[in-house]
């Protein structure tokens, strides 16, 4: 007997998982969000394949946006609550932001971070 439990510090979401809508890339670019922008607010993902722990407040997380396969990075969060489905294997959860990358620093984050060319977001 056996189990699988993936430990992640990355919360990578596509739009359809919970990427909060809130955050939009054009807009940032026009008018860059702070974390002080979403103060109070929880924000909700669902349905992540794998059961799947994460680090722990005060520890932070990436936050991830999954287009199309390309990954940009956002900034850090907090995950507040988990929920497992054992039985679809999926985890589902909330989470606060703590802090946005300013423009500068999301495109240097996959590159100190990540390193995956291939889910580069700034790359073609």
């Amino acid at each position: 007997m056996g189990s699988f439990i993936e430990v992640n510090d990355t919360l990578q979401l596509t739009n359809e998982q919970g990427f909060p809508k809130e955050l939009d890339y054009q807009q940032h670019l026009k008018k860059p969000y702070r974390a002080e922008d979403f103060e109070g607010k929880l924000f909700e993902f669902r349905d992540k394949p794998k059961i799947r722990i994460y680090k722990t407040p005060p520890v932070r997380n990436f936050l991830v946006q999954n287009i199309g396969g390309k990954w940009l990075y956002w900034g850090l969060v907090h995950i507040v609550e988990l929920t497992h489905d054992n039985v679809n294997q999926t985890t589902s959860g909330k989470f606060k932001i703590i802090y946005i990358y300013t423009q500068e620093e999301m495109k240097m984050a996959h590159k100190l971070i990540d390193r995956d060319s291939d889910t580069d977001f700034f790359t073609s």
